[in-house]
């Protein structure tokens, strides 16, 4: 037998798709709206599995809290850009040197996306400070393929020292476009 128990989580979050196209036969227009800059209200679902129960449970489902506080800190309200994308040195004009991303202007984060290193640029503080600290940098277009499969990345690496084991990471773009992606 196998248990699945899981946990959901809302958060809202902008994002780009440069690379979108389209078959007009099967999309009956040729719009490439998701090529916009645009937002969207996302919910994340962690599944989690076990053949043998552990005091009666899977898990605790406390043991995401961890998850949902990293997706408020990280991704809610946040714009995720790919740093390949054509328009990241314009959007990043005061991170970007000849065009390209200054990577010592920008702090690695373990879970594989960049932040800028926040300061004052040009004696500003305020709106180009607030500009950039909502933005989070990841080497993938964010679709939401590419999301889902990131997120199940990290939920694997945390869990796996309490021998949780992730069963699948389902990712809602809208309450109509959905994603899975089993482990």
């Amino acid at each position: 037998m196998t248990w699945i128990i899981d946990k959901q989580f809302d958060f809202c979050y902008g994002h780009r798709v440069w690379s979108q196209s389209l078959e007009t036969e099967y999309s009956l227009d040729d719009c490439l709206m998701c090529r916009h800059l645009h937002g969207h209200q996302g919910r994340i679902k962690i599944f989690l599995a076990a053949e043998t129960l552990q005091n009666g449970m899977v898990t605790d489902f406390k043991h995401l809290n961890w998850f949902k506080q990293w997706l408020d800190a990280t991704l809610d309200h946040k714009f995720i850009i790919d740093r390949n994308d054509p328009l990241f040195p314009d959007m990043m004009s005061h991170y970007c040197a000849d065009g390209k991303m200054d990577d010592t202007r920008f702090f690695r984060h373990d879970e594989g996306y960049w932040t800028p290193r926040l300061e004052v640029v040009d004696g500003e503080i305020g709106a180009i400070r607030e500009k950039y600290e909502g933005m989070v940098i990841v080497d993938f277009v964010p679709t939401s393929e590419q999301l889902t499969a990131w997120m199940l990345e990290i939920v694997q690496k945390k869990m796996a020292p309490l021998g949780i084991r992730v069963n699948s990471v389902e990712f809602w773009e809208t309450p109509k476009s959905h994603c899975e992606i089993k482990a």
